[in-house]
C-alpha cells in the first residue's frame, strides 16, 4: 500500500533546499521500492501571498491525510510588519503542529568528524558530540492563553503571555525522552527553571514520577541558564536532554552551532503514533534566498529521519546518512561549512553530490 508524503517548500531558501531533498527522496523511493507518492502545498508566507492566510484549509487537510510531511522553512521580513499576528508565516507552522498533535520534537546535534574544524569550539571539546534534544512542541508559552498586548492605566502598553503545562503534557513528552535515552546512553537531563517558575516545579515533579518506570535511565535536572552554559563549556556530558517549548527552541539552536552549522541539523516533530513533520532546524534565511548558497544537507538528513521514524524504511535512511558522510569526505562544502582547502559548491551541486553517492 502506497504512502503519501506532503511536501511544503515554504519561504526563503525553503524551495531550494526542499528541491534537493526531494531528489534524494525520489531516488531512494525507486531504489528501495518504497511506493511513496508525493503531493505539494503552500504554507507560511507563500500561502499568505496566494490565499491570504498562512495555513489554508486545503494545506491542513493534505497534512492530516499524509503519512509524513517534509517542510522547508517559513517566514521573512516581507510578512513581519503585519499587525495581525494570526497572519504571520510562523502561524502556519504552529497551526500544523497543533492540529496534528505533533508534540514531540527530536533534534539531534551530531558532529560529523569532517566538520570538527567548523565548530565555534575547540575540536577537543566537541569531537564525538552526539546529543539528542527532546523538545515539547505544542504547549508552553508559545500556545498558552491568555496572551496579547493591552493598554494599562495611563496609556502604557503591556505585552503578556502565559506559560502553562499540565501534568499529562509533561508526562507524555517525558516518556518520549526516557524511551529515547533507553535506546542511547541511558542518561537523561531534564532542563527547567524550577527555582523561579512554578510551571517547571511541576515539570520536575512529573519527570521524577515518570523516571520510576525507567530505572535503567539516569535522570538529572539542570536549570536552563546553567544548561546553556554547559552546552558551550562541556557539551559531551549530555546524551538526551528534555525540556519545554521555549527552552528547547533556544537550546537546540545553541547546540546546532556546536556542530559547525545549523545547516547540518535535521529535526522530527512526532505525534503519538509516529506520524511526523520533518524539517531542518534552520530558518528561511531570506538574505541568501535564490543565490544557491543554502546548505541542503539538514533537509536531506530530515528525509532520513522521516524514513526511519514514520515510513518504516530504516535501510534507506542509513544509506542517505552514509551518502552525506561520503560527500563530506570528498571535501565538498557549502558556504556555511566552508574552510581552507575545501571545494565550494552551490545548493544544487551539493544535491548532485549526494545523489551521485547514493547511486554510487
Amino acid at each position: 500500500m502506497s504512502k503519501n508524503v506532503l511536501i511544503l517548500p515554504g519561504d526563503g531558501i525553503g524551495p531550494e533546499i526542499v528541491t534537493q531533498a526531494k531528489r534524494v527522496l525520489e531516488l531512494v523511493n525507486s531504489q528501495f521500492s518504497l511506493d511513496l507518492e508525493f503531493t505539494e502545498a503552500l504554507v507560511g508566507g507563500a500561502a499568505i501571498d496566494a490565499d491570504g492566510v498562512p495555513l489554508p484549509a486545503s494545506t491542513l487537510e493534505a497534512a492530516q491525510k499524509a503519512d509524513a510531511i517534509l517542510l522547508g522553512a517559513v517566514g521573512g521580513p516581507k510578512w513581519d510588519t503585519n499587525p495581525d499576528f494570526q497572519i504571520r508565516p510562523e502561524k502556519g507552522l504552529l497551526g500544523i503542529r497543533s492540529n496534528l498533535g505533533l508534540f514531540g520534537n527530536l533534534r539531534p546535534a551530531i558532529l560529523y568528524p569532517q566538520l570538527a574544524h567548523a565548530s565555534s569550539l575547540k575540536p577537543e571539546i566537541v569531537s564525538g558530540l552526539d546529543i539528542l534534544i527532546v523538545r515539547e512542541l505544542t504547549g508552553g508559552i508559545y500556545f498558552g492563553q491568555p496572551r496579547g498586548i493591552r493598554v494599562k492605566e495611563g496609556g502604557i502598553r503591556e505585552g503578556f503571555n502565559t506559560y502553562v503545562y499540565d501534568e499529562n503534557e509533561i508526562r507524555r513528552i517525558g516518556r518520549v525522552a526516557f524511551e529515547a535515552a533507553r535506546q542511547r546512553g541511558k542518561k537523561l537531563c531534564s532542563v527547567d527553571k524550577a527555582n523561579v517558575l512554578e510551571v517547571t516545579v511541576l515539570w520536575r515533579e512529573i519527570m521524577e514520577e515518570v523516571a520510576k518506570d525507567y530505572p535503567d535511565v539516569e535522570l538529572s535536572h539542570m536549570y536552563v541558564d546553567n544548561a546553556a552554559m554547559q552546552l558551550v563549556r562541556a557539551p559531551k556530558q549530555f546524551d538526551v536532554m528534555v525540556t519545554g517549548n521555549m527552552f528547547g527552541d533556544i537550546l537546540s539552536d545553541a547546540a546546532a552551532m556546536l556542530t559547525g552549522s545549523i545547516g547540518m541539523l535535521p529535526s522530527a516533530s512526532l505525534d503519538v503514533n509516529g506520524k511526523g513533520m520533518y524539517e531542518p532546524c534552520h530558518g528561511s534565511a531570506p538574505d541568501i534566498a535564490g543565490q544557491g548558497k543554502a546548505n541542503p544537507l539538514a533537509t536531506i538528513l530530515s528525509v532520513a529521519m522521516m524514513l526511519r521514524y514514520s515510513l518504516d524504511a530504516g535501510e534507506a535512511a542509513d544509506k542517505i546518512e552514509a551518502a552525506v558522510s561520503q560527500v563530506l569526505d570528498q571535501n565538498l562544502r557549502t558556504a556555511d561549512i566552508m574552510s581552507e582547502g575545501m571545494t565550494a559548491v552551490s545548493t544544487s551541486q551539493m544535491g548532485d553530490a549526494v545523489v551521485a553517492a547514493l547511486k554510487g
